[in-house]
């Protein structure tokens, strides 16, 4: 009877869909193992006299996913013909297609090898006799662990944390990525690898961190991966947003939502475990001590515990509770304990967490005020707070004393814009804010809000209008006044109102400063808003906060003091002509197009023509420069426009070529859309489809947001040469556009356009309005 291959017996198993995660690659493994065992033993006759087989690392655990390499080594005791049986077992494997990663050596040579590679010290503690003898695989099998928890453990510690730390820079966290790697992200698999590798070191590792606790969240990675190898027919460890809703399907979650939310959660505590393990190192890494030319471990010291406030004391090098702490009656006791933890950056003790866990009951309503004073104090912290308040919620503590917390744990946002779950979001977004309190007079307002700020996201609806009702429970709740609460309302209710306005709006329109005002109604809380814009900004990611959006922020704040401070209004008219009359100048008498080049701006001066706006943006399209604002007057016959730009990808293009181009397209000698065709073919592999959904184009046309213009806003995906196409259609539909505001969030674009008829009138019939926004809508695609 034919031996059946090791292909055939994988793709019987990857049929099976009974059978997934932890039982596939047990059943895998141990289908690896027979096959190779079968070839051993032709290979030798069935004599493995001297020789060992041993499956390392993921293979010597039974982690076998459909497409995972075999590591291997073929360990031997002097056999004469090593070679031969290493090459009757090695080719075969390769015949299948199977990835190999295998050695031959001898057992002083694999400890040697362990010496000198962590690679290779790491996967001999999953060790495991595949087949042959015993007697050659026991004693090393040991050995190998022994030096680990001696010797080797020692040098490779400072390296494997190092390879840890630039492993997780590159690969990002699991748990806040749209397409995490399940296997090298931060809080993956690898991580979980890590872990076991520490506790196998230190056997006292286990007294502060809980490590059965990530044996059920990496059983999850596992499975999941496993599926991602079956559905995709090879290695693939990194979670597409393509196939997010069918691994949902398969491991029965209501939809990939819901999976990813999973993935959050796991990633957050395989991650926090391990980096407990590293802060708590000094507490269970073994003393050395050298004594008669031999290294033996001797008892770390033991210091008393130092009370630092009522109930909490400095225990070794953790924050702990003290014997008297107050936990059924002190509600401020879990932020007090993580505020001490954060203002010294100490761990909190793994036995303080599961007292409160086990004891705490649930917040009063209302708080004392020394609960609401003790989570300010651990806001205020700053970024240290985050570790700490990590530390509660993997208790699930925090929502004992904030019950509106459970609906945002973990919670993903599915979007290239986000680069945090919603509860990461709002604590990084809390740290954020702290570091800006020293320009505010109610820094405790600050950071609570910028900690409430979207605590309506994990409920249906408009988040913001369900924050709002929220905040104003929870503002009662915490024993904040009605003004403060109606300032911390203020806070959810406009929390993006002044970067929506400063990236979409004129500021120079007196419309713009007057609605903002309006709005906020007190300089108080305009100084609020603009500190958490930036912290909601910081915590979103890097396409939300930047030099140029900060600056027109910050510009909208200062003239909206002002004007709530008495000032005037800007002035609507001649704001450009003015700064550029020796342009204006110079193109009238005749000369020929001037362009300006100082990046980040472009200035072009041109005999005034229609359509001169949208040609332009078609230039700056075709050089890779994204636009982030337009602004157009004349004077004399000569138009002037002021663009200002930023770079998404690369340098600033050739100056010379650029202009070259804007003057040929101002002459009539550059064919635009074939050039703006060819480029966006050439990056439309770029241009990934982030969002789970499809990002529907619309338009909104608003005459109230300006006293002399239309203002036409344009939602859309990111595309190159949009802004040529939405101009063009403008300029065909016989309006003037006389500014316009750019911003991108992720792949999806909202861009603000301020139009007139050739009347320098509003659009206002509505069925001209329609027609507009149709063709608006048709140049969008």
């Amino acid at each position: 009877m034919a031996e059946v291959s090791l292909r055939e017996r994988r793709q019987r198993l990857i049929e099976r869909s009974d059978l997934g995660g932890t039982a596939f690659c047990r059943a895998y493994a141990q289908q690896a193992d027979e096959w190779l065992a079968g070839l051993a033993n032709r290979a030798t006759e069935g004599n493995p006299r001297s020789l060992a087989l041993l499956a390392v690392g993921g293979y010597g655990r039974g982690e076998l996913c459909p497409y995972s390499d075999l590591d291997v080594v073929l360990v031997h005791d002097g056999h004469r013909n090593v070679g031969a049986v290493a090459d009757a077992i090695w080719y075969p494997v390769w015949d299948e297609g199977v990835h190999l990663d295998h050695s031959v050596r001898r057992p002083t040579e694999v400890l040697a090898a362990a010496e000198g590679d962590l690679r290779v010290a790491l996967g001999l503690l999953d060790a495991r006799l595949v087949w042959g003898e015993p007697r050659v695989a026991g004693p090393l099998i040991t050995e190998a662990v022994s030096l680990w928890r001696t010797t080797l453990g020692d040098k490779w510690l400072p390296t494997l944390s190092e390879q840890m730390a630039e492993r997780h820079r590159i690969q990002g966290e699991l748990a806040f990525l749209l397409e995490p790697d399940l296997k090298e992200a931060y809080g993956g698999l690898r991580d979980a690898s890590v872990l076991r590798a520490l506790a196998a070191y230190a056997p006292k590792l286990g007294d502060y961190v809980d490590i059965p606790s990530i044996e059920p969240a990496a059983a999850l990675l596992t499975a999941i991966r496993v599926e991602l190898h079956r559905r995709a027919g090879r290695a693939l460890d990194r979670l597409l947003l393509q196939e997010q809703d069918h691994v949902a399907a398969v491991l029965h979650y209501q939809d990939a939502d819901e999976l990813m939310a999973a993935v959050s959660r796991i990633g957050r505590s395989i991650a926090w475990a391990v980096d407990d393990a590293w802060r708590r190192q000094p507490s269970w890494q073994p003393v050395r001590e050298q004594r008669f030319g031999r290294r033996r471990n001797r008892p770390t010291p033991q210091r008393p515990p130092i009370e630092v406030e009522p109930g909490i004391e400095i225990v070794g090098q953790q924050i702990a509770l003290g014997d008297d702490a107050a936990l059924a009656t002190d509600s401020s006791l879990a932020f007090r304990l993580a505020a001490a933890a954060a203002e010294r950056d100490l761990p909190i003790a793994k036995s303080a967490l599961r007292r409160l866990a086990d004891r705490m009951p649930p917040a009063p309503d209302p708080w004392p005020i020394e609960t609401r004073e003790a989570l300010v104090r651990l806001l205020l912290v700053g970024r240290a707070a985050i570790a700490a308040l990590e530390s509660l919620d993997q208790e699930d503590l925090i929502t004992r004393l904030l019950p509106e917390w459970a609906p945002v744990r973990s919670r993903p946002q599915r979007n290239a814009y986000h680069r945090f779950t919603v509860d990461r979001h709002l604590l990084e977004a809390a740290a954020d804010a702290a570091a800006l309190a020293g320009g505010v007079d109610r820094p405790d307002l600050l950071v609570v809000g910028a900690l409430l700020h979207d605590i309506g996201k994990g409920h249906p609806g408009d988040h913001t209008e369900v924050g709002i009702g929220l905040v104003e429970r929870i503002g009662s709740r915490m024993g904040f006044s009605d003004r403060d609460i109606d300032v911390l309302v203020a806070m959810v209710r406009h929390h993006l109102l002044l970067p929506d306005v400063a990236t979409r709006r004129d500021l120079d329109d007196p419309v713009t400063i007057e609605r903002v005002a309006h709005a906020v109604g007190d300089p108080r809380t305009l100084e609020l808003l603009g500190a958490l814009a930036e912290a909601d900004g910081l915590a979103t990611g890097s396409s939300a906060w930047g030099p140029w959006k900060a600056g027109l922020v910050g510009e909208l704040v200062d003239r909206t003091r002002a004007y709530l401070e008495g000032g005037p209004l800007p002035r609507a008219e001649g704001r450009l002509a003015e700064g550029h009359a020796h342009l204006v100048a110079e193109v009238s008498g005749g000369g020929r197009a001037a362009v300006v080049l100082d990046p980040p701006r472009v200035t072009v001066a041109a005999a005034d023509r229609p359509g001169l706006l949208a040609s332009v943006a078609g230039v700056l399209a075709l050089h890779g420069l994204d636009v982030r604002s337009a602004d157009a007057t004349s004077a004399e016959g000569v138009a002037v426009e002021v663009f200002t730009v930023e770079v998404p990808r690369g340098s600033w293009p050739d100056s010379a070529r650029l202009r070259e181009d804007l003057e040929a397209v101002l002459d009539d000698r550059l064919v635009l859309e074939e050039r703006l065709a060819a480029r966006a073919r050439a990056y439309a592999g770029e241009r990934r489809a982030w969002s789970a959904r499809t990002i529907s184009p619309h338009v909104l046309t608003d005459n109230e947001a300006s006293a002399s213009s239309t203002v036409l806003e344009v939602r859309a995906p990111d595309e190159i040469g949009l802004l040529h196409r939405v101009t063009q259609a403008l300029f065909d539909a016989e309006l003037d556009v006389v500014s316009a505001r750019m911003s991108t969030f992720g792949q999806e674009v909202v861009d603000a356009f301020y139009v007139r008829t050739a009347n320098g009138e509003k659009v206002t019939d509505p069925e001209r309005i329609r027609s507009v926004e149709r063709a608006v809508l048709a140049a969008v695609g």
